[in-house]
């Protein structure tokens, strides 16, 4: 008699809240403290806030709301969930993206997470750190980032409810708390009005298409869509659960860290650097801000401590996310084991980090490695990596599942799906789900490509 093999036990949430704190945490990343801000300041404050909200609600939401019906209708991992729905081998290439872009992106945005550990340590005993000095150190940046992997694998490890839900119903109220401490304390130093004015005073008469385009590519990776994040989360939650309600409350939070993120930088930044420039990305986080935070007095370094702590758990709960897409991937597809799918692709990520994180290191071969993409060079493993994988493949995949849903599939079996426990979905919001799903959606992702390479002139990058 042949023996059975021994299928793998697919996890389940243990609650509705779990499954937002989750997949509100995978959506809420280190672009929402950083890059998110300076972007609102450069393209019109509370104008270009005005067009993101729009970009979230027209266009992120029908995607994540795609996405999660994908995932719960087939119980599946990305590459399953089209290949159980009827996919054929071209349409699944689009859910194999999903596991190699997850595989990607958490080996470079590791990188980044392990140096906030670095400086959560560096603001606790108030050393001072120049952060072109700190990346150019191998010995300690990759340390920091395989400390940092290997958190993310502890929690995977877990499973869904005793892993990953249990870390995201942890770290995401600490999040949220430690974000209004330092907003509050920001907004109250002297002088902190002008900050506020960058960053939230209306100029209409910097939106135009452009900008536009740079909000609706800052909506799609805001609300991680693209990664096949929300088809695995999707694929745990049970028949019955209100995915329309869900997704209210994940686009929610994601706005609002994004929003409070501002709050946080620019009040403080003007308030103790006023001739520091507000729009410095990374070198902004890692550069200006600790100068900022010796400014505070008193507990100026605690405060500094506690914002780093901040981008950590922000890293993480995203880096949950990421890693589990490749994870369930195996699991469903190969029947590995969790442990054994979790160790393999998580040392593979550490792996893959290393070139990333000698990028940063002058002189290095990784560090001088160029290609020029319609005009547009980049420069360095770690940005080529970040553009292909973390910007143009997200793009195309979402281009891909709205065609799927809208277009190859009976959209309206997709639509029936987002109704099972969310009876406030029929009528006009399914109609109008379906229409942007079949229409919208698609035209709008065609634009963004189309604007990132370069096709509207001088290139710009979709978000």
């Amino acid at each position: 008699m042949q023996k059975a093999t021994k299928v793998p036990k697919r996890g389940q949430w243990g609650s509705t809240f779990g499954f937002i704190m989750a997949a509100g945490g995978s959506a809420v990343g280190l672009g929402n403290i950083w890059r998110f801000p300076y972007i609102t300041g450069q393209n019109g404050g509370g104008a270009f806030v005005l067009v993101y909200i729009i970009c979230v609600l027209l266009i992120g939401l029908p995607l994540l709301l795609n996405e999660i019906a994908l995932g719960r209708k087939s119980k599946k991992n990305p590459v399953g969930a089209i290949r159980v729905t009827g996919g054929n081998r071209f349409w699944q290439s689009a859910g194999v993206l999903c596991v190699v872009v997850c595989f990607a992106v958490l080996s470079y945005y590791s990188v980044i997470a392990g140096w906030t550990i670095g400086y959560i340590f560096t603001e606790l005993i108030n050393i001072p750190v120049n952060f072109a000095d700190f990346v150019q150190n191998p010995f300690l940046v990759i340390p920091l980032c395989m400390a940092f992997i290997l958190a993310t694998i502890a929690i995977v490890l877990g499973g869904i409810s005793g892993g990953i839900e249990k870390a995201a119903k942890f770290l995401m109220p600490i999040l949220f708390i430690i974000i209004l401490l330092i907003a509050a304390r920001s907004v109250t130093l002297p002088g902190a009005g002008a900050g506020i004015e960058y960053y939230l005073s209306p100029d209409f008469s910097k939106i135009n298409g452009r900008v536009i385009l740079s909000a609706l590519g800052q909506a799609f990776f805001s609300m991680s869509v693209g990664w096949g994040l929300m088809i695995t989360f999707g694929s745990y939650l049970p028949k019955d659960s209100n995915v329309i309600q869900s997704s209210g409350w994940i686009a929610g939070m994601d706005t609002m860290v994004a929003l409070m993120g501002g709050l946080m930088i620019f009040p403080a930044l003007f308030a103790l650097l006023p001739g520091e420039s507000p729009d410095g990305g990374p070198a902004l986080v890692f550069n200006v801000l600790p100068r900022v935070f010796d400014q505070i007095d008193p507990f100026g370094n605690i405060i500094g401590a506690m914002f780093f702590v901040l981008l950590f758990v922000a890293a993480l709960t995203s880096s949950i996310s990421m890693l589990e897409v490749p994870v369930a991937y195996f699991i469903d597809e190969r029947k590995w084991s969790r442990k054994k799918a979790t160790w393999t692709i998580g040392i593979g990520a550490m792996l893959l980090s290393i070139p990333s994180s000698l990028a940063a290191v002058d002189g290095n071969f990784f560090q001088k490695l160029s290609f020029n993409f319609f005009g547009k060079p980049l420069v360095g493993f770690f940005d080529m990596m970040d553009f292909f994988f973390g910007t143009m493949a997200v793009v195309i995949i979402c281009l891909m599942l709205s065609l799927y849903t809208g277009w190859v599939k009976k959209i309206r079996s997709y639509a029936d799906e987002l109704s099972h426990g969310a009876p406030i979905f029929d009528g006009f919001p399914k109609i109008a789900w379906m229409f942007f799903i079949k229409w919208i959606c698609p035209i709008v992702i065609i634009l963004v490509l189309m604007n990132m390479v370069g096709l509207f002139g001088e290139y710009g990058e979709g978000g």
